[in-house]
C-alpha cells in the first residue's frame, strides 16, 4: 500500500480510538500524530516544539496525554530529564531501543526474527516460573551511543 494510503488508514485509527473515549481528533493531535509518523523514531517535547512552533507545549502536553490514554503513543524514557513519545506498536512494528545514558539518544531497532522468537520463549518461561501471564514485553539495552564513544 502506498505511504500516502497508509497515512490515511493511521490517521482514521486514531480518529476512531479518540472517539471511544469521547475525544476529537483535533488540529493538534493531528499534527502530533504526522510528526511521530515522519520522525520514525521517539520524539521529545522538544523535538515536538521545536516541528511544531505554532502548537504551545502546554497543549502538546495535553495532547500526547491524551493520545497516550487512546493507546495511540508510548512513553519511551531514556536516563535523562527527557521522556520521549513514539506511535503505540500496534499502529508500527514490534520493535525495542538503545538507549544512550551520555545523551539520551533512543535508537529503534527491529530484531532478526529468530533472536526476537528466542527472546519471546525466554520471557514466557520467566513469567510461567512466577505465575505470570506476560502479554507483551520491551526491550531496552542501556549503554552509550557511537557519537558519544
Amino acid at each position: 500500500m502506498p505511504a500516502h494510503g497508509m497515512a490515511t488508514d493511521l490517521h482514521s485509527v486514531v480518529e476512531q480510538r479518540l472517539r471511544r473515549i469521547d475525544l476529537r481528533y483535533t488540529a493538534g493531535r493531528r499534527a502530533i500524530i504526522s510528526l511521530l509518523v515522519s520522525a520514525g523514531h521517539p520524539v521529545s517535547i522538544g523535538d515536538i516544539a521545536g516541528s511544531l512552533p505554532d502548537l504551545p507545549r502546554s497543549s502538546a502536553y495535553r495532547h500526547l496525554v491524551d493520545l497516550e490514554s487512546a493507546g495511540l503513543v508510548r512513553r519511551v524514557t531514556a536516563n535523562d530529564e527527557f521522556t520521549r513519545f513514539e506511535l503505540a506498536e500496534d499502529l508500527t512494528e514490534h520493535h525495542h531501543h538503545l538507549l544512550c545514558v551520555n545523551c539520551g539518544k533512543v535508537i529503534d531497532v527491529t530484531l532478526p526474527a529468530g533472536f526476537e522468537q528466542d527472546l519471546t520463549g525466554a520471557i514466557g518461561k520467566l513469567a510461567e516460573a512466577e505465575g505470570f501471564q506476560a502479554h507483551s514485553h520491551r526491550l531496552d539495552v542501556l549503554g552509550i551511543c557511537a557519537a558519544c564513544r
